[in-house]
């Protein structure tokens, strides 16, 4: 996959020593597979430029978001690169990962190590932004990944600037009970358990409800009214649980969007960028 996020993306350098416990090899693999998108606004800047110059940028001020895809396809998908186009219209640098198993990455797409792509990933963005705030943005599966990952960030004292889930679920066994494709066979005899015993095997639970509960970062999720993927009573759900769980409660807020963005295509809602710059502006002013 060699499809450019817009004009202006270019891959980060390779880092120097690594900010967490990753082996070379996967920082080779991120070298491929980590696109980097600036805000609009410095589309000419950047032409021409080397890796070092994006990576300077990452100081310039500009917030920047750590994008988490959802599991079908890998970050150059349409709706993906629609939303990147969205956000660095807005102002924001993209970060878009393919995790391990994705794309062009190597490896296998376990609950634990696309959990430890995201957080190198976020800590080599922190270690090179200064006072720049990062956000970590989900989408679908990519929201299990993202609170997985605040979880361990918060445990190690250093909260992320700010997470934005974008069609959350509450946990993974739910989500895959609930999947619509799944829902014909839920009545078929020993479905249910044989679709639970391949979840423990694996060890995927990816469990934002229980996740939710330990984070203080600020807390956006967006969900669409017509989502049939991941159903809008999982959003709200995940938003009561947070809400109860935060001390804060300003920081953590919902958005529902109306009918005709389904699961992939909230970056056509007019908006959305409205909604995510309100939000993070007031948690980081």
């Amino acid at each position: 996959m060699h499809a450019q996020d817009c004009q202006a993306a270019a891959p980060p350098a390779p880092p120097g020593p690594p900010v967490c416990d990753c082996v070379a090899a996967w920082w080779d693999m991120v070298e491929r597979n980590l696109r980097h998108t600036v805000p609009s606004c410095r589309g000419e800047d950047a032409k021409g430029k080397d890796r070092g110059w994006y990576e300077a940028a990452l100081r310039d001020g500009n917030p920047i978001i750590v994008y988490l895809h959802g599991s079908a396809e890998h970050r150059a998908a349409s709706h993906r690169l629609r939303l990147v186009k969205v956000l660095s219209d807005g102002g924001f640098h993209v970060l878009s990962v393919d995790y391990r198993g994705f794309g062009d990455s190597t490896g296998k797409p376990t609950e634990e190590g696309l959990t430890v792509d995201a957080i190198c990933v976020y800590e080599w963005t922190k270690a090179r932004s200064g006072i720049t705030p990062v956000c970590l943005w989900g989408h679908s599966l990519g929201t299990g990944v993202a609170t997985n990952a605040a979880k361990v960030l918060e445990e190690k004292g250093c909260p992320v600037d700010a997470i934005v889930l974008e069609a959350p679920f509450t946990n993974m066994w739910v989500a895959s009970i609930n999947y619509p494709l799944l829902k014909i066979y839920r009545n078929i005899p020993g479905f249910l358990r044989t679709l639970m015993d391949a979840l423990r095997k694996d060890k995927i639970v990816f469990p934002n409800d229980e996740n939710v509960k330990f984070l203080s970062s600020p807390l956006l999720i967006l969900h669409g009214e017509d989502d049939r993927t991941v159903p809008l009573e999982y959003g709200k759900k995940l938003y009561e649980i947070a809400h109860k769980a935060y001390r804060n409660k300003e920081r953590v807020k919902m958005v529902i969007f109306p009918p005709g963005f389904q699961h992939n295509l909230l970056c056509k809602s007019p908006t959305l960028l409205i909604a995510v710059r309100d939000f993070l502006s007031k948690q980081w002013s």
